[in-house]
């Protein structure tokens, strides 16, 4: 059984992707994210994580895959994941909430 997993892209005004992921990311599903990843080509992607609840490690390898041209943006209780996997030391992430959302500005 498919886990649910809906995947929308928009653009920001400086004309940056973006590609919000809402629901449980696993293996069931990575191949719907490993597809819209490649149809967004190789410019400079965010990826919100925000409304994710789950990742797991495909969704990770699809991640690292990409990991050259992607800023993450999870929110805190996947940001975690997102370090120990040292998928942080390859991509920008940031963590959303109240807090982060108070520091930027």
């Amino acid at each position: 059984m498919t886990t649910p997993l809906t995947l929308s892209t928009d653009q920001r005004p400086d004309g940056t992707a973006v590609l919000t992921a809402v629901g449980e990311i696993d293996m069931s599903n990575a191949g719907q994210l490993r597809d819209a990843l490649d149809r967004a080509g190789d410019g400079p992607l965010v990826i919100d994580l925000t409304s994710c609840d789950y990742l797991d490690s495909a969704g990770l390898t699809v991640l690292f895959t990409h990991a050259d041209h992607i800023e993450l943006v999870a929110a805190p209780l996947l940001v975690p994941v997102l370090r120990i996997s040292g998928l942080s030391d390859l991509a920008e992430v940031r963590q959303a909430g109240p807090e982060a959302d108070a520091a930027a500005q």
